[in-house]
């Protein structure tokens, strides 16, 4: 009887190194399919990540070209705005200057000329005639 069972264990741990050299193929076959897929991913997503790479270095030149115009229009516009600036004081200094001066001089003859026009100042009234315009007030 000792032989059937040693001859059972024996089938058993047979049957089991069986099953465990057809589990360590099947997972060797797994990591052999993965290892394909992952390298098939890789092979797809490259030619992605290359463009990418590329579409990234595109926006970044992009972006400096856009600063640095951004910078000259700021520059344009800072000069020219000097310019203006120094053009109206200069046209301040050349034409208004003098025309508000000559412009005074004008409005101090007009004065003094509607000064020799006005009547003479009527002759001062007595003090009776006073005395008269207060008995007519009513109040």
């Amino acid at each position: 009887m000792n032989d059937v069972f040693l001859a059972v264990i024996a089938v058993a741990v047979a049957v089991m190194a069986i099953i465990q050299v057809a589990a360590v193929i099947v997972a060797m076959r797994a990591a052999r399919r993965v290892g394909d897929v992952v390298t098939k991913f890789e092979d797809d997503v490259r030619p992605i990540v290359a463009h990418l790479k590329s579409m990234s270095a595109d926006a970044a030149r992009t972006a400096s070209i856009a600063s640095v115009q951004a910078q000259r229009a700021e520059q344009l516009i800072g000069d020219l705005t000097q310019r203006v600036t120094d053009t109206v004081a200069a046209v301040e200094a050349t034409i208004v200057a003098p025309a508000r001066d000559a412009y005074a001089v004008v409005q101090g003859l007009m004065a003094a000329l509607a000064a020799f026009r006005q009547p003479p100042p009527a002759p001062a009234r007595h003090a009776g005639a006073s005395e008269e315009e207060d008995s007519l007030f009513i109040g």
